[in-house]
This record gives structure tokens, C-alpha cells and sequence, in this order.
């Protein structure tokens, strides 16, 4: 892609990554102090953007702002999303992805993690190239596709691609400290969210109705009882929802996108998590996959070339694993949510979020503890738990 040429081109400040471990594998990315008002509406901000990527790569410096186009691809729960379309001196028009994170998302976000995993998850061929990092986003090569709906993960053709994509994520090695971050963060949240003041008194009255022993004590809960699970530890995207999905339909090319909450964690908590996802936003939890529909993703995800030939047993394991760490998913973003509605200015109810996702995990809970528990009767495994 042309992004790719702008990267080879520069002599602005290089980060060279990569190498240290002696596999080959190299990045480079431009740097920029610059940082961009997220609060502006597009037209104010446009100039600056222009500026930024002026100053990220040095054969677009001389050329005139007529040449650039600035549109907006996303506006998400967290991070903006823009399209710059720049017309170079040939003639060629690039284009490139400028990610704005949203104001105090490092209070939930370790960067220099996702900066870590980026690199290695773009050479084994996930998500876009890194191209550069400013004070408040990075810039990465434009990816020709459409962002997927809720409803699209359900199709039975597109579950599959997303399972076998998964099955190789999950094999991508990232350096460093391979053990599971998921309770830490989880902990790490309510340490957080249990902590919390609000200015506005109506959001703090109902933020006083929120009992964080009662939280803290499901945490705990669930937390042992995933642990009698052995679930795999993966390297796992820990945020695959919709818009963090890109198809191009012509090539019929999937992507993962995003890697911010990217983490050594559980196999099941990655696709338990992604099952919430299917409800969307809306939290509409009557589209959470049947059984029959888990099945098919699992068969794709567990043996991607022979699907067909997957056991019962194992089915039936990975059903029992996700569904328990989807009730880790409902904890993890429902104290994120309250973290996010004192934190960010974005216009979003996360208050009534925390209370959609908290009341659902108090829904499911005693189902799928129990289907637990049976199974790890069943298996011999936990009994010292009993």
C-alpha cells in the first residue's frame, strides 16, 4: 500500500522495534509531540490533523493542505476514528487511519502494551501496519473494508471465519510476560470503580446504590471457579466486538482491529467475551449465540481445516469454558463502564451501561455456574472446591 511507502520514505524521527529478540522482525514508526483536541468538531480539527501527518512523514511536509481530506470513519465509545486522503506530488492518492484516543483512556489502557503487541500481531497479518504515534493517537495504513454490524457476526459463514481467525491470533507469540492479566484488571477496575466521586449529584446518588462488596465478592466467586477450568493461556484481543471486525467483501478478507485491551489472558474468556458482543451496545442479549450457533464457531475455531471432525468432548469443554468466562466479560465491562462514566466526556450512558451488563451477569450467573460445576464433578476436576 501506498502507507507503506511513506513509512519506507521517512527521516523524521524513527522508533526502530523489534530485533531485540533476534527473530528479524522489525517495525519502524514515525513520532510526533503533537496532539490533537478530540473535543473540536471535524472542521476545526481538520487543520491539525493536516499538521500532524505533515509532521509524521516528510514527503507529505512541503504539500499544500488543499491536498488533504479529512473525513470520519468512526466515532466509537472510546476512540475516533479519521480517514486522511492525501494527494501527493505523483498524483497518487494514499490514504491512512488517524486513531484519536479518547481523553483519560490510559486510565484503563496500558499503551506501551498495545504499542508491544501491534507490532507482532501486524507481521503475523493482523490489523494495519503502524505507521506512526503522536501524543494522543497513532496513525496506521487505511484498511479497505467495511466495519461489521452485530448482526453480521451471527451469519453462519462469517462465525466461521471469525473462529478460524481466531485460532490464529491466539497462536501469535507477544514478548514478555505471558501470564494472565485478567483478574489483575479486573481487580485492577474495581479498585478503581469503588473509588469513584461524581460532580454531578444525580449520577453520584446512583452510583451510592451500587454495593461494591456484593461486586467484589462475584469477583472472587468467579474467579475460582475459571480457575478449576484450565483454560488455555493465549495471547487474546479481549475486545472482539463488531467494530473491532473489518470484512472486505470483494476479497472476501477478514480483519481484527484495535488492540488496546490486547492481553495474555484465557482462551475463554476471549470468546465468551465476544459472545456478550453479539448483542451490541444495546446490550439486546436475546441475540447471545444458542448453543447449536457456540457449536459451530467452536467446531471452526478448535479445527479450522476439519471442523467436522471435532469431538463432543471438546465441545462440550469449550461451551462450559467460554459461558463461565462470559460471566468474567459482564464483571470486566461493567466496571470499566463506571470507570468510563466518571473519566469520559463522550456523550454515552455508561452508567446505565454498567447496570445492563452487571444485571445481566446476575441473570446468567446461576445457569452457567451450575453447568460449570456439573462438568467439573463430571470430569473429576475441582472437587477439593466443593
Amino acid at each position: 500500500m501506498g502507507a507503506e511507502k511513506i513509512c519506507n520514505g521517512c527521516t523524521d524521527v524513527v522508533e526502530v522495534v523489534g530485533d531485540e529478540d533476534g527473530d528479524g522482525n522489525t517495525e519502524s514508526y514515525q513520532l510526533s509531540t503533537l496532539s490533537v483536541d478530540l473535543s473540536l468538531p471535524l472542521p476545526a480539527m481538520t487543520p491539525r490533523i493536516i499538521e500532524l501527518c505533515k509532521d509524521l512523514f516528510k514527503e507529505w511536509s512541503e504539500l499544500d493542505g488543499s491536498r488533504f481530506s479529512v473525513e470520519t470513519v468512526s466515532g466509537g465509545i472510546t476512540n475516533k476514528l479519521l480517514k486522511v486522503t492525501v494527494e501527493e506530488e505523483s498524483g497518487t492518492y494514499v490514504s491512512v487511519t488517524v486513531r484519536l484516543y479518547g481523553p483519560n483512556t490510559d486510565y484503563v489502557i496500558d499503551r506501551d502494551r498495545e504499542l508491544q503487541a501491534i507490532k507482532y500481531l501486524s507481521a503475523a497479518g493482523f490489523g494495519a501496519k503502524l505507521l506512526g504515534v503522536f501524543k494522543n493517537g497513532m496513525v496506521q495504513s487505511f484498511i479497505h473494508a467495511r466495519t461489521l454490524e452485530p448482526s453480521d457476526m451471527r451469519k453462519p459463514e462469517l462465525a466461521a471465519e471469525i473462529a478460524k481467525q481466531l485460532n490464529k491470533f491466539h497462536k501469535v507469540y507477544i514478548p514478555g510476560s505471558s501470564e494472565p492479566q485478567l483478574w489483575n484488571e479486573i481487580l485492577k477496575f474495581y479498585e478503581k470503580a469503588s473509588a469513584l466521586q461524581f460532580e454531578d449529584t444525580g449520577k453520584q446518588s446512583i452510583y451510592d446504590t451500587i454495593s461494591f462488596k456484593e461486586i467484589h465478592n462475584e469477583i472472587l466467586e468467579i474467579k475460582e471457579l475459571t480457575s478449576l477450568l484450565n483454560a488455555p493461556v493465549v495471547f487474546a484481543h479481549n475486545d472482539l466486538l463488531s467494530g473491532n471486525l473489518m470484512l472486505n467483501e470483494e476479497e472476501g478478507r477478514l480483519y481484527f482491529i484495535d488492540f488496546e485491551y490486547g492481553s495474555y489472558s484465557y482462551r475463554g474468556f476471549d470468546i465468551g467475551n465476544h459472545f456478550n458482543e453479539y448483542a451490541g451496545y444495546d446490550c439486546d442479549y436475546s441475540c447471545y449465540p444458542s448453543k447449536e450457533e457456540q457449536y459451530h464457531f467452536f467446531r471452526h475455531y478448535l479445527q479450522p481445516e476439519k471442523p467436522d471432525e471435532v469431538s463432543q468432548k471438546d465441545l462440550e469443554a469449550l461451551y462450559v469454558e467460554s459461558n463461565t468466562f462470559m460471566l468474567a466479560s459482564h464483571l470486566y465491562w461493567a466496571l470499566w463502564a463506571l470507570i468510563q462514566a466518571r473519566m469520559s466526556p463522550i456523550d454515552f450512558d455508561y452508567l446505565g451501561y454498567f447496570f445492563l451488563r452487571y444485571d445481566e451477569y446476575k441473570k446468567q450467573k446461576e445457569t452457567y455456574c451450575t453447568l460449570a460445576r456439573s462438568f467439573l464433578a463430571r470430569s473429576g476436576l475441582g472437587r477439593s472446591s466443593a
